[in-house]
């Protein structure tokens, strides 16, 4: 029997359980949970189901385009110096996980790419490049991940003054739907063919975000199609997760969950100074300055009413710095060192 079989179901069995409980995310957090509690209580070798996660990030990624409306984005653009100083701030705050790793002996690729709030594989990838420990880089990227999914959207329904909301079910045009994710799809296959980073989550994206502002659509997914994403996700997640994982490295585990802690304070801190500045919603700021990944925080701010398209921008523009500036940066740390 293959041993992606039984994920779906435990994923789906650990989803309904949150949902009955009220846990925001909660095919998201309970597919997750469930799927790591079997592999690490139960010791079964449950597998990522094939192309699981890719149709969960395609999913969701036409979802988040379609809040994005000609009204949001001209609003987005209007703050575009504040997201931009948002995400460059949150990226400056992987100083403090590099300090913490570098202190603990790691070396320096490892403790620098494993501490970049984004960009998961591509990480690994440059790590791979510039003699990092893989396992290590690779696993402070799981762990950070892993602590953003199961504490932000908890912290922000309790803490932030932002409670799940129901959402009003949007009007759904199975015509342009199928024309979004057939777009969508060879995007997401175009980028993959050259190698771009998160191909089905942002390729979707910009073709639902783009027509959606081309068309003014004010359409919406079907009933449940954003938990089916969730579902799919969170199953896959919690296939990096065993037992071995966890005893591995208990301190370089307990530094990194110290380090993405602090960047979360950091960042809410940042994001509450930066909202007073120039009057944006506070709570949207922070929680897409909150290191993680763009589909969870995204879908958080969508369960949780808040700026779906702001968080996504800062989330979206953070990844694009830190792609683009660690490796040259960590180069430039590597010279520098090199010549004193």
């Amino acid at each position: 029997m293959p041993k992606w079989l039984l994920t779906p179901l435990v994923g789906a069995a650990g989803g309904w359980l949150a949902s009955l409980i009220g846990w925001p995310l909660p095919w998201m957090v309970g597919s997750l949970l469930a799927v790591i509690a079997v592999r690490c209580i139960g010791n079964l070798p449950l597998a990522e189901v094939p192309g699981a996660r890719k149709c969960g990030q395609w999913v969701v990624g036409v979802g988040i385009g379609l809040h994005f409306t000609p009204a949001v984005i001209e609003q987005v653009l209007a703050n575009s110096a504040i997201i931009l100083v948002g995400a460059v701030a949150t990226t400056l705050s992987s100083v403090i996980g590099i300090s913490l790793m570098l202190r603990s002996g790691e070396d320096r690729a490892t403790a620098f790419f494993a501490s970049m709030p984004g960009g998961a594989s591509e990480m690994v990838n440059l790590g791979k490049r510039n003699g990092a420990v893989l396992s290590r880089v690779a696993a402070g990227q799981s762990l950070r991940l892993l602590l953003v999914v199961l504490s932000v959207p908890a912290l922000f329904q309790l803490f932030v003054g932002v409670p799940a909301v129901q959402h009003q079910a949007a009007s759904v045009d199975w015509g342009w739907l199928a024309l979004l994710l057939a777009g969508g799809a060879l995007l997401a296959l175009l980028m993959q063919r050259f190698h771009q980073p998160n191909p089905w989550l942002i390729g979707p994206l910009l073709v639902s975000a783009g027509m959606s502002i081309a068309f003014d659509l004010q359409l919406g997914l079907p009933q449940g199609a954003s938990q089916l994403g969730q579902w799919l996700i969170g199953s896959a997640l919690g296939c990096h997760f065993d037992r071995a994982f966890f005893k591995r490295a208990p301190s370089f585990i307990a530094r990194t969950l110290l380090a993405t802690s602090l960047g979360m304070a950091f960042a809410a801190l940042a994001a509450e100074l930066l909202g007073w500045l120039d009057g944006l919603d506070h709570r949207s700021l922070m929680l897409g300055m909150m290191p993680g990944g763009i589909a969870e925080l995204s879908l958080t701010a969508e369960a949780l009413g808040l700026s779906v398209p702001l968080v996504t921008a800062l989330q979206v523009l953070r990844l694009l710095l830190v792609l683009f500036l660690a490796e040259p940066v960590f180069r430039r740390w590597q010279k520098h060192k090199t010549h004193a």
